[in-house]
This record gives structure tokens, C-alpha cells and sequence, in this order.
């Protein structure tokens, strides 16, 4: 018996999010829920945990069933408490008193440091926030756990123990994750859910595999719906050739058969549906001004530092030149983000270069950083647009609209815009600074599936030159030409990221 049946589920809010869905959740299923931003991921695992009402269809939940659910926010309310008092208070009060044990059984399974366990939430970082509230679902023993978003803030390291610890949990627990996590996907799920608004596709498959399968049923669908049309057409000539010859012969026979044949191409009209077009959020593009500079930036030995002077490591001789899309790798706290800060504040003051660094005079930056800082949370979209960049006010309104931006939200406050609204506002200012180098900080943070992909395609159609850190190994599969790597103090240049990826899952800190 299904632990969970969803039967003809669906929720509206002013369109659909997803209607008639039918899904079974058995015990072992790891199932992969895919869809836009903004699709109804969230809304689905929060319909599925009983904290929101779907606007129609059921949901049978086992007698008894105990389910587990992390959200994408951690609740205010805890943020003055304790990590293990966090994942303690998730038990009843008798179970406290009994056992607390559970909490540190947990709390080992995911290696939370002995130090951290005293800390309140709020001195902690968005990583260690996030598996404080995995451990306060898991510890209550659930039957169906529901994660969204669980790779957000985590590094390589942490987003491969998840994998581990995911994929070692007890067979008969079911885990349904939402995710725009392409890698992650693949290593913890054996099913995938796309989410449409119409005619949501499950495959037992994870998701490559089952983006394959996707597109191949798309691709037939849509070959069929245009077969079913040109017939249609040809039908409605055919019927309008006979009607002719009908009225002048006054032929009742062919009158019956032109009703026909239009009876014919209504039915087959009626029947025929388009292949799903998924709604874009938001179109991402990119510029590239280009420049004759063969080299753009080089290092010679240039020494990157901690702000009190303590050496993290030295370049070397490196350069970066026309063409190159370099994948910057290094464990947390090797100096990734000292040595983007570094090459940023070079290139945006020239005269205070050194001899260990050298830009080229006709670089410009385009920069990005995880923390999408350089968008102000008091301003609007309009006025980030209207303000840097000379381009009119109907010009900046058709370009926000672009970028899924539409009129409702272009003077919205952007801290009030959702991560994947900022992240496309901060990929249209990146567009229009039309820079010929790209720094970017974890890129793909917010960004759906189709806007990652979106981003790859632009970063190559462009032949963009670019330096960027990312935990997303799809994304850096896809854009990467060379990776550079930080380790033992030096800066080493690898063939591929593979081996990088590899001795974090085999040995990680």
C-alpha cells in the first residue's frame, strides 16, 4: 500500500500551478520534483505535508503516517536557539526527557561539529542553518521526508555528505526532493516528477535520464499535434472544394460528405494538443563588448591573503586570455572568495595594480557575487535599470519585462523580489553593463533549471571570457574550459574538475 496517493491534486492561484496530478509515493521511493521557479515545487511538498489546502483533488496519507518536511526558510523564531536545542525541541516533551540521545544520533550522522552544537542558528552559516533543520525533521523518525531546496548555501563538500547521508537512509523511508540541483538529482533520486500546469510526466528514472525521456515524449507529442493540424487543413480544403461543386451541382451527396469532412478535421482539431511549452521566467542573455587583448589578466606570482595578512596562497604565473571560461576550485577556506575579491578590486582601481598583477586597459568587468549585493534591497528593478544605464524609461520597462520582470514587480522593492527575480534582474544588469570579462560568484544560485541552462548557452553562444566559482558541477561541466584549483597554498591548473569532485566525495573536511 502507498504510503502517500495524490489523486487529480491541483492548485490555483489565479493560474495553475499543477492540475490532475495523480502520484503514488511508495516506501523507497526518491523522487525528484522538477519545475520552474515559481511553478509550484513548494507549493506541492507544502500541500503534501497538510500546511496547505490544494484547490482540488486528494490526498490519502497512511494512517499514522509521520512526515518530515524542510523548508526553504528557517523560521525566525529559532534563530536565538541552540543548533542541538533546535533539533531537540522537533520531539515531544516526553521524548526529550527520554531521548535526547536521538538529537546527537542525528547530529553525528551529519558530522555537525561538537562546537557548533552550542551556537545559536543566527551565528551560524545558511549551510549549517539548512541540515539544522534536515536534523529537526529526521529526528522525529519520519516515514516520508520532504526537502526543498536542500542543496541552497551548501558547498561541494557538504551537498556530497548530503548525497551519502541521503542514499544510506533506511529503504523504507521515502524522500521527495525539489531541487534545480541537476547533479544532485541524478546521485539521490530514482524517480522524477516534471510539474505542469497540465499533464504533469513521472518517470522511474532520475533526472537526465528522465529529461531524455521528457523531451523525446515532447518531441513526438509535438510531432503529432502538427501531423493532426496539416490534416485538419487539408480536410477543410477538401471541404471547400466539394462545397463549390455541391452548390453548383446541387448535389445533396456532397453535401453530407463536405459536413463530414469538417465534422473530420473538427474532431481531429479538437483532439490535437501542443506539446508543453514551459513559460519562461524570465529570458537570460548575455553581451560581449570583445576586445583585440589576447591576454587580459596576468598573475605573477601574486600572493592572495586573509584581511589580517595571513597567506592563503600564491598564484604563480598564470594568465587569463580571450576565450578562457576558468572554473575556480578549492575547498572552503582555501581562498576562493579573497582571490575574486582581489582580481575584482584590481580591475575596478587600475592605478592600484601591482607588478603581480597586470590588466589589460580595454577590460570590462561584468560581476556577479552570490549575494547579489550589488543590487540594492531598497531599490526597485526599474530604478536599478533607469539609474545605471542610459536607456529610457519604455526601453528599461520592455527590458525587465524581458527578463520576467513584469510590470507589477518593476517597482517592487528588490528585497521584496523572490531569489530567482533578483537573480535574473542581476543576469539583465550584467547584460547591459557589456562587458568583455565575467566574474561570477556562484551564478546559478536561484536560478531554475532552464535559466542554468539558459546561462550556459549564453556564456558559450558569446564566446564569453569569464572566471567564476560554483558548487553546481552541471554548470561547471557544461561552461568550464580550464579549472584552476587551490591546494597546498598553490594555485595548480587541472584538465578537468573531475578529480576535484572526486576527492571531495572521497575525503571530505
Amino acid at each position: 500500500m502507498a504510503l502517500i496517493n495524490l489523486r487529480n491534486l491541483g492548485v490555483t492561484l489565479g493560474a495553475p500551478l499543477f492540475s490532475n496530478l495523480n502520484l503514488a509515493l511508495e516506501t523507497g521511493d526518491r523522487i525528484g520534483v522538477v519545475a520552474a521557479n515559481g511553478r509550484g515545487k513548494s507549493t506541492l511538498l507544502r500541500s503534501i505535508a497538510g500546511t496547505v489546502e490544494p484547490t482540488a483533488g486528494d490526498i490519502m496519507r497512511g494512517r499514522g503516517l509521520r512526515i518530515g518536511h524542510v523548508a526553504q526558510d528557517i523560521p525566525a523564531g529559532l534563530m536565538g536557539t541552540p543548533f542541538r536545542e533546535a533539533v531537540c525541541q522537533a520531539l515531544s516533551v516526553a521524548e526529550i526527557e527520554a531521548e535526547a540521545w536521538r538529537a546527537d544520533v542525528v547530529l553525528d550522522s551529519l558530522d555537525v561539529p561538537q562546537a557548533l552544537r552550542v551556537l545559536p542558528l543566527g551565528r551560524l552559516s545558511g549551510g549549517w542553518q539548512r541540515l539544522a533543520m534536515l536534523a529537526r525533521a529526521w529526528v522525529a523518525d519520519p516515514d516520508v521526508l520532504l526537502l526543498d531546496e536542500p542543496t541552497n548555501h551548501l558547498d561541494l563538500a557538504r551537498i556530497s555528505q548530503l548525497e551519502d547521508w541521503l542514499n544510506s537512509l533506511p529503504r523504507n523511508a521515502a524522500v521527495v526532493i525539489a531541487s534545480h540541483d541537476r547533479a544532485f538529482l541524478d546521485a539521490t533520486t530514482n524517480r522524477t516528477l516534471f510539474l505542469r500546469p497540465i499533464a504533469s510526466e513521472v518517470f522511474s528514472l532520475p533526472y537526465a535520464r528522465a529529461r531524455v525521456a521528457l523531451d523525446e515524449i515532447d518531441a513526438s507529442q509535438e510531432r503529432r499535434y502538427q501531423r493532426d493540424m496539416k490534416m485538419a487543413q487539408q480536410l477543410r480544403r477538401q471541404a471547400a472544394k466539394l462545397n463549390n461543386i455541391a452548390v453548383n451541382s446541387g448535389s445533396d451527396l456532397l453535401t453530407v460528405k463536405t459536413k463530414q469532412l469538417k465534422q473530420k478535421a473538427g474532431r481531429l482539431e479538437d483532439g490535437a494538443r501542443p506539446a508543453h511549452q514551459e513559460r519562461s521566467a524570465g529570458a537570460i542573455k548575455l553581451a560581449n563588448r570583445g576586445t583585440h587583448a589576447k591576454v587580459l589578466v596576468s598573475f605573477d606570482d601574486a600572493q592572495v591573503e586573509t584581511p589580517d595578512g595571513k597567506l592563503l596562497f600564491r598564484t604563480g604565473k598564470r594568465w587569463i586570455c580571450q576565450g578562457d571560461r576558468i572554473v575556480l576550485l578549492g575547498r572552503n577556506g582555501a581562498g576562493k572568495s579573497r582571490f575574486v575579491s582581489l582580481l575584482k578590486e584590481t580591475i575596478a582601481r587600475p592605478e592600484a595594480a601591482t607588478e603581480a598583477i597586470k590588466v589589460t586597459p580595454s577590460l570590462v568587468l561584468g560581476h556577479s557575487d552570490q549575494g547579489l549585493a550589488e543590487l540594492a534591497d531598497g531599490d526597485t528593478p526599474a530604478g536599478t535599470i533607469s539609474r545605471r544605464f542610459e536607456v529610457g524609461d519604455q526601453r528599461a520597462r520592455a527590458l525587465l519585462a524581458g527578463a520576467g520582470l513584469d510590470i507589477d514587480l518593476q517597482n517592487r522593492a528588490v528585497g521584496n523580489l523572490s531569489g530567482g527575480q533578483k537573480a535574473r534582474l542581476a543576469m539583465l544588469v550584467l547584460r547591459l553593463t557589456n562587458p568583455n570579462f565575467y566574474l561570477l560568484d556562484e551564478p546559478t544560485n536561484h536560478l531554475d533549471i532552464d535559466g542554468q541552462e539558459a546561462l550556459e548557452g549564453e556564456l558559450a553562444d558569446q564566446q564569453a571570457s569569464c572566471l567564476l566559482v560554483s558548487h553546481d558541477r552541471s554548470f561547471v561541466r557544461a561552461v568550464g574550459n580550464r579549472f584552476w584549483l587551490i591546494e597546498g597554498r598553490r594555485l595548480i591548473e587541472l584538465e578537468s574538475a573531475e578529480p576535484f569532485f572526486a576527492s571531495v566525495a572521497g575525503g571530505r573536511t
